[in-house]
């Protein structure tokens, strides 16, 4: 290896890891595969990993979406309460994401899918250098007052399936305006994962936020 190729090695800035949480149903795989497209087309290299309790489900659908290189989707399974191997020991994930690295030397974000899991999720700092918490309409629109760590802590709130609001009672506007209060400010997005809509202020805050900042 010659001293150009060696310095540029050494240089090698590794991978933002972007955890993805919340609720079962809540919709972070369809986030997810929303993300994908829209990372692409603006020239992000991107890898994803899933978790999932004891199967590989959800890195299955990602990987037949034909939205990327199934190759550069992998699977842990918990085995476990999905918080454990995001928050107590995220070794298995840490290695995951260690091995897309050296399979895809070029791999800017990493995605990383929680299971579903409750209010109480969080994700490790040794993990993510950025972490999204989605819920989502139907779940209520009391869940900011909750005050849940994964409302509070994350460093974006996402509040899914807007389109449902009508349908099951919520003053979507006031549940917003709430999220925003118990947030103290801190990033709220509004999205309907079905159409799309919202999903560029994601990846805006994304740029802003991890890449640029990296």
């Amino acid at each position: 290896m010659n001293q150009l190729a060696k310095d540029t090695q050494s240089k090698q800035i590794a991978a933002a890891r972007l955890g993805i949480g919340g609720p079962v149903g809540s919709g972070k795989t369809a986030m997810v595969e929303r993300l994908i497209p829209v990372l692409m087309a603006r020239g992000i290299d991107i890898a994803v990993i899933t978790n999932d309790l004891v199967t590989a489900e959800d890195a299955e659908r990602v990987r037949r979406s034909g939205l990327i290189d199934p190759a550069r989707v992998s699977a842990v399974e918990a085995g476990a309460c999905p918080h454990t191997v995001i928050r107590e020991d995220p070794t298995l994930n840490i290695e995951a994401a260690d091995e897309l690295e050296r399979r895809f030397p070029g791999v800017e974000l990493i995605l990383i899918e929680s299971g579903g899991d409750n209010l109480a999720s969080t994700f490790s700092r040794d993990l993510t250098d950025f972490w999204m918490f989605v819920i989502d309409v139907a779940g209520g629109d009391d869940i900011p007052r909750k005050r849940g760590p994964g409302v509070i802590r994350s460093d974006l709130l996402v509040i899914n399936k807007t389109d449902l609001a009508p349908h099951v009672g919520v003053n979507l506007p006031k549940m917003h305006e709430e999220a925003l209060k118990v947030r103290e400010g801190r990033p709220v997005l509004l999205t309907n994962c079905r159409k799309g809509e919202g999903i560029d202020a994601v990846v805006d805050l994304i740029e802003r936020e991890v890449l640029f900042r990296r």
